[in-house]
C-alpha cells in the first residue's frame, strides 16, 4: 500500500481518464470526485473504479467528451441529459442551477437521465447543504437486488442520501445503500482476492456465499430484508421512472467495458429551509443534534468520514501497490 498525496492522486486520475479519451474538463471533475471518495475512506467509490471507467471510455460505453444539457421544464423542475457521459459533470450542472433557483421557488427537483455511476451520494447533497439548502438524493444502479422472495436481480443497490446545513460546522450528511453493503465493497474484495462476510450476498444459485467473485455473479441482500427491497423498488421509480432513466434490470454494468450503456437516472431535491421553517431552522437542527450527541457512545452520521477527510488532507490516502502501478501505466 502506497500513501499518495491528494493533489498527486487527482493529477494521476485525470491523466488516466484523458489518455483513455476523456475531455480535459470532464476528466478533472471525475478525478476530483473519485479522490474525494478515497479521502473520506470510501475506497469502493474511489480510484479503484478508474480502470473500469477508463476501459469504458475506450470502448465507447461512456462518452468521455459528453456535454450535459439542462432544461428547466417547469417553475421548480430541471431535467439534465448526461448524454451517455460520466454522471459527475451532469450532476454538478444540475445542482448548481438548483442552488440558484431554490431561494426563489422554495424547492427544486432535478432529474438526471442517460447517466452513469454517480459515486458517493452524500457528496452531492453535501454540496447543496454547503449552499444553505437541505438536499435529498436518489439513484438507481444496474440490477443487483432481487424483489423480496425472488431470486433474479431486478433492482439496483439504489443509494439514498440526505444533507442539511449546520450552524458553525460542516453539513450533516446521511448516506446509505439499500443493500446490506455497497456493491463496490464487494468489487474491492474481489480485486484483492479477499473473502466477504456471510450475509452480504448470495451466489448465482441463491446460496449464501463469502466468495466476492461469486457474490458479484449473484445478488446482493437488501438492508432490512423485505423493507429494504421495498425501498429499492421506490428508488427505481423515483430515480429512473420519473427521470426517463433505465431501470436496474435494463442498465448495462458499471464494471465491464462491453455491453449496453447504463443510462440510469438520478433524482435530487433541493429545499430552501426558510420557505418552510422561517429563520429558525439552523437552531432547530442544533437542538436535535445536541440531544443526540449528548448521549454516551453516540456518533452522528458522517463523523467518521470527516475524520478520515481531515487525515487525508495531511497524510494523503493509501492506494494498493498493484492498482497504483496499473494507474501509472495507464497514465503513460
Amino acid at each position: 500500500m502506497a500513501q499518495v498525496p491528494l493533489d498527486g492522486l487527482r493529477e494521476l486520475a485525470a491523466a488516466v481518464l484523458r489518455r483513455a479519451g476523456t475531455g480535459d474538463a470532464n476528466a478533472a471533475v471525475v478525478a476530483a470526485a473519485l479522490v474525494a471518495a478515497d479521502a473520506d475512506g470510501i475506497a469502493s467509490h474511489g480510484v479503484a473504479r478508474l480502470p473500469a471507467y477508463a476501459d469504458q471510455v475506450r470502448s465507447g460505453k461512456v462518452d468521455g467528451r459528453a456535454q450535459p444539457v439542462v432544461r428547466q421544464t417547469a417553475a421548480a423542475t430541471l431535467s439534465v441529459d448526461a448524454a451517455d457521459g460520466f454522471a459527475f459533470p451532469a450532476v454538478r450542472l444540475g445542482l448548481d442551477r438548483a442552488a440558484a433557483l431554490a431561494p426563489e421557488t422554495g424547492i427544486v427537483a432535478v432529474g438526471v437521465h442517460r447517466s452513469h455511476h454517480f459515486g458517493v451520494a452524500g457528496h452531492h447533497v453535501e454540496r447543496l447543504a454547503a449552499a444553505g439548502l437541505v438536499g435529498l438524493a436518489f439513484t438507481n444502479s444496474p440490477a443487483a437486488l432481487a424483489p423480496w422472495g425472488g431470486h433474479r436481480a431486478l433492482y439496483g443497490t439504489n443509494p439514498i442520501a440526505f444533507a442539511c446545513p449546520r450552524a458553525g460546522g460542516p453539513p450533516l450528511v446521511v448516506d446509505l445503500s439499500l443493500s446490506k453493503v455497497a456493491r463496490g465493497r464487494i468489487m474491492v474484495a474481489a480485486q484483492k482476492g479477499e473473502a466477504i462476510p456471510e450475509g452480504w450476498a448470495v451466489d448465482a444459485e441463491g446460496r449464501p456465499t463469502t466468495d466476492a467473485k461469486a457474490a458479484l455473479a449473484g445478488t446482493m441482500l437488501p438492508l432490512g430484508d423485505a423493507k429494504g427491497a421495498a425501498l429499492a423498488l421506490m428508488v427505481e421509480l423515483l430515480a429512473a421512472g420519473l427521470t426517463g432513466g433505465n431501470y436496474g434490470y435494463e442498465a448495462g454494468s458499471f464494471f465491464t467495458a462491453d455491453g449496453p450503456r447504463p443510462r440510469i437516472g438520478h433524482l435530487f431535491l433541493a429545499i430552501h429551509p426558510p420557505a418552510l421553517a422561517g429563520p429558525g431552522f439552523l437552531d432547530r437542527v442544533a437542538v436535535l443534534l445536541a440531544a443526540a450527541a449528548g448521549q454516551d457512545g453516540v456518533r452522528l452520521p458522517g463523523d467518521r468520514r470527516l475524520a478520515a477527510r481531515a487525515r487525508a488532507s495531511e497524510e494523503g490516502v493509501g492506494v494498493p501497490d498493484a492498482l497504483l502501478a496499473d494507474l501509472r501505466a495507464r497514465a503513460g
